[in-house]
């Protein structure tokens, strides 16, 4: 198939982005498919007729557009299949406040959180206790995130947000372990144990992607319950944000053994290094496999949506 590969864009996550898209092109091209790289920062005009003369749209972009649902709606429009979530699923999975209200909605448990908008008059004080985490609303990799541990310092970790142009999700920290399940094709995959590096305190973006990271185990040796509560917590968060192939969820257990969702990725790196392609290895597939799989599924449903064979 002639096939578009979409990365890079222009939010913080763009390196990431260009450095999955390699291995992802790479593999396409093994795949028999005949591949052109597209970045949005450099060619957002010729999206639309790049993408009414391809066969299908691989994206793996990160934060905004892409996880958005912005490039899903201008495929759409352009009749271009594409793998992962559509346009609404991917906006409200994105937007970290909005995702959390539906799962607390679909009776998931999540950690308590509050909202801040840098508006005139709000208050700069929060009941949530120290330590907690500020994080901007939308974007991932941990870009932008303050581990708050004293009150005095909440309003500065406000800032670091505002000065993104976003608003900030306050949210309580749950000590534990760090768990992470993805979702392909409707069913969970293996979970996998997370443990940031020595001296770290949380899972940061170095902890994500450089090479002595933290460390990354699947399967998570973790009991069989709660392994399975995980995966179960990660199929309904997919389920009820209208996600469609494959997503990421991240959870911490409490020292009660009790799993906290903190978010959906429905773009889940495809790094070396990343996580999906990890847990997919131990159920026996490889990357080029991966890949396979998930143009597949972008196919069906394309199919689904438009009435017509993939």
């Amino acid at each position: 198939m002639r096939m578009i590969l979409i990365a890079g864009g222009w939010s913080t996550e763009r390196e990431v982005s260009l450095s999955g898209a390699r291995k992802i092109g790479e593999s396409l091209k093994a795949l028999g498919h005949e591949v052109r790289f597209l970045d949005p920062a450099l060619e957002f005009a010729g999206i639309m007729d790049a993408a009414g003369k391809a066969d299908f749209a691989f994206l793996n972009l990160h934060g905004a557009p892409g996880e958005d649902g912005l490039i899903q709606a201008m495929l759409e429009e352009a009749g271009c299949p594409y793998q992962g979530a559509g346009p609404k699923a991917s906006f409200l999975a994105l937007n970290k406040i909005a995702a959390k209200a539906i799962y607390e909605r679909r009776g998931l448990r999540t950690p308590a959180w509050r909202v801040f908008t840098g508006i005139p008059g709000e208050a700069r004080t929060t009941d949530l206790p120290c330590p907690l985490f500020v994080k901007p609303t939308a974007g991932g990799s941990s870009l932008g995130m303050t581990r708050v541990a004293r009150p005095e310092d909440f309003a500065a970790a406000l800032d670091k947000v505002f000065a993104m142009g976003q608003a900030a999700l306050a949210e309580a920290a749950v000590p534990g372990l760090e768990l992470t399940c993805a979702v392909l094709d409707e069913r969970s995959l293996p979970v996998i144990l997370i443990r940031p590096r020595a001296g770290t305190a949380y899972f940061d973006y170095d902890n994500k992607y450089a090479a002595d990271g933290a460390e990354e185990i699947c399967p998570a040796p973790v009991p069989a319950e709660m392994a399975a509560e995980v995966q179960r917590m990660a199929l309904a968060a997919h389920q009820a944000l209208g996600i469609e192939g494959y997503s990421r969820s991240d959870f911490m257990v409490d020292a009660e053994g009790r799993p906290y969702i903190l978010e959906t990725n429905t773009l889940p790196g495809m790094t070396p290094t990343s996580l999906l392609p990890k847990a997919a290895a131990a159920t026996g597939m490889d990357f080029d496999s991966l890949v396979a799989e998930l143009v597949r599924l972008g196919l069906a449903a394309h199919a689904k949506r438009t009435g017509k064979a993939g």
